[in-house]
C-alpha cells in the first residue's frame, strides 16, 4: 500500500484545541464485531461494552514538561524539546534555532546552563552543567502539546495532558486514549469484573513526524523505549485461559504488547521498539482497541487500519467527520472490535 491510501479530508475546526470539561465527557465511535456499520456512543457507555474477565492494558507513562525556551550564547533564541533522558544530567533533544547549534555551544534556559556536546542524526545530545534535567524541567519546562494544538500550554494542561494513572515519567507526548478515564470510570470497570494491567512506553516526539515516502517499505519507523513486565504477561495468560479479551488502551499499548510477542510468544521485554504495524500485520496479542482519532497518512492510522481493516477504518473516519467528532489528542475516542 502507498502513503496516499491513508489520506482522509479533515476540516481544521474539528481538531480539538482544548480538553473536554471533564475527562469522561467525550464521544465514543463504536465499531462492533461482525457488522459494517458504526454506532455513535458516549464514553460513559464504555464499561458496558466490556465483559467480566476482559483485560484492559494501560500505558502508565507520564509526560515530562519537556518543552524549554532559552537562548544561545550568541543571543539567538532557541526552543528545546527533550526526546529522551540519558542519565540524570544528559538528554537527547530537538533544538529549534535560526542556525543549528554546534558542538560546544552553551544554551541558557532560565538560570541553567546547558552544553551541546554532540549531534546524533536529527537530535542533539545536551548536558546540564549543574543539577539534573529533571530539576531543569521542573523549574522551566512547559507541557509539550502536539503541533496541531495551536496555542500555548496552560496550567490546565499540566493535569489534563496526563492520564490519571500515569506513574512513570518519560514521555514527551501523552498516550491519549487514556485521557478519557477518570477514577470513577476505573472503579466502574473494576466493579464489573474487568481486570487491568500496565505496560510502559515512553512516547517520543517522533510520533508526530510525518511519513515522507510514498512507498511504505522505505519508511524508517521512529524508536521508543518500552517495558512489558512479567506481571503484565501473566495477566494476559490468565485472560486467555478464562476466555476473556485483551483490550489495548491506545496504540502505545498495542506496540508494547506486539513487540513483546514478536517472536511468537508474549514474553517480558525491556528496550526500544521500532515496530511498524500496517495492513498485512498479524496481531498476536490484542483482541480490541480503544484509541483516539489519528492524523491522515500517519503510522498510527496505519496501525488502526491493520487491526480493523483499511476500508472499514476509513469509512468510520468519514462518518466521524460528518458527525462532527473532535479529533486528535484532546478529541473523542473509538472502540474497535475485530470481526
Amino acid at each position: 500500500m502507498q502513503l496516499s491510501d491513508f489520506h482522509y479530508d479533515l476540516p481544521e475546526e474539528l481538531i480539538a484545541q482544548q480538553p473536554s470539561t471533564r475527562r469522561g465527557d467525550s464521544r465514543l465511535l463504536h465499531l462492533p464485531p461482525g457488522v459494517d456499520h458504526v454506532v455513535d456512543r458516549h464514553f460513559s457507555e464504555f464499561a458496558n461494552l466490556l465483559q467480566p474477565g476482559d483485560l484492559l492494558v494501560f500505558n502508565d507513562t507520564r509526560v515530562l514538561p519537556a518543552r524549554l525556551f532559552g537562548s544561545k550564547d550568541t543571543g539567538g533564541r532557541i526552543e528545546v524539546l527533550i526526546e529522551r533522558l540519558v542519565g540524570a544530567s544528559e538528554a537527547l533533544a530537538h533544538v529549534r534555532a535560526s542556525k543549528s547549534p554546534k558542538e560546544g555551544t552553551c544554551l541558557s534556559i532560565g538560570d541553567h546552563q546547558v552544553e551541546v556536546i554532540a549531534r546524533e542524526d536529527s537530535l542533539f545530545r545536551l548536558r546540564v552543567e549543574k543539577g539534573t534535567f529533571a530539576e531543569l524541567m521542573q523549574a522551566c519546562g512547559h507541557m509539550p502539546l502536539p503541533p496541531y494544538i495551536q496555542r500555548a500550554d496552560t496550567v490546565l494542561d499540566q493535569e489534563r495532558y496526563q492520564t490519571v494513572y500515569g506513574s512513570r515519567p518519560g514521555a514527551v507526548a501523552a498516550p491519549t486514549a487514556g485521557l478519557h478515564f477518570d477514577q470513577m470510570m476505573l472503579d466502574r470497570l473494576a466493579a464489573r469484573g474487568v481486570e487491568s494491567t500496565r505496560v510502559t512506553l515512553h512516547v517520543g516526539a517522533g510520533t508526530f513526524q510525518p511519513v515522507r515516502v510514498q512507498n511504505l517499505d522505505e519508511h524508517a519507523m521512529h524508536s521508543e523505549w518500552l517495558e512489558v513486565t512479567e506481571e503484565a504477561v501473566e495477566a494476559v495468560v490468565r485472560t486467555r485461559a478464562r476466555g476473556g479479551r485483551v483490550v489495548a488502551v491506545g496504540t502505545t499499548s498495542v506496540r508494547s504488547l506486539e513487540t513483546a510477542a514478536a517472536e511468537g510468544e508474549l514474553k517480558p521485554y525491556t528496550g526500544d521498539t521500532s515496530l511498524f504495524i500496517r495492513p498485512g500485520y498479524a496481531f498476536r496479542v490484542i483482541d480490541a482497541l480503544l484509541t483516539n482519532f489519528h492524523l491522515p497518512e500517519s503510522t498510527l492510522l496505519m496501525l488502526v487500519c491493520a487491526f480493523t481493516g483499511h476500508e472499514r477504518t476509513l469509512a468510520a473516519y468519514r462518518h466521524a467527520v460528518a458527525a462532527r467528532y473532535r479529533f486528535f489528542s484532546y478529541g473523542d475516542a473509538m472502540f474497535l472490535e475485530r470481526r
